[in-house]
């Protein structure tokens, strides 16, 4: 027997609905109407930009008169160099990037900001020129991302998932 006010486990939504994601004619999901169509635009976008990369990158081996077998290396090396940084400073830079845009504060309210926390705008800059950080400043970044100092020398020796 159940309280009144208990809710139950097992539960249905009659007025949800779905609809079907497919890829190539695969199904691949389900999920509701709003969300599908967003889901579908990036993906959709997503490819058209692939195919754009691969189109510059066949104009640029055919330009220099390599093959088109260097194509797809020629790719991945453009891909490689957009992906964000997981690992040490310049990972910690965009970490630093990221707590400003979630602060939604200006450039100069940041550098108040973190100078307030012992980061001097010069040692920021310098982080963000991807100069090596110093050990006495792994406790005022903990303080200002929010995250424990163990965490901080994690991304800069092993790096993250983002």
């Amino acid at each position: 027997m159940t309280l009144a006010d208990e809710p139950q486990a097992w539960q249905f939504y009659p007025a949800d609905s779905f609809v079907s994601v497919t890829y190539e004619e695969e199904l691949v999901g389900f999920c509701k109407p709003d969300f599908a169509v967003r889901i579908v635009d990036v993906l959709n976008d997503d490819e058209k930009l692939r195919k754009a990369l691969r189109l510059a990158c066949y104009d640029l081996i055919s330009l220099s008169g390599g093959t088109t077998a260097q194509i797809d290396e020629l790719m991945q090396k453009y891909l490689a160099k957009t992906a964000a940084p997981t690992t040490g400073v310049a990972a910690i830079a965009l970490l630093l990037r990221d707590r400003q845009e979630e602060l939604d504060v200006s450039d100069k309210e940041f550098v108040r900001f973190c100078d307030s926390y012992r980061l001097s705008k010069e040692k920021l800059e310098a982080i963000y020129a991807g100069e090596e950080i110093d050990g006495n400043l792994l406790v005022p970044l903990s303080r200002i991302l929010g995250q424990p100092v163990e965490d901080i020398l994690e991304i800069l020796e092993r790096g993250f998932e983002p």
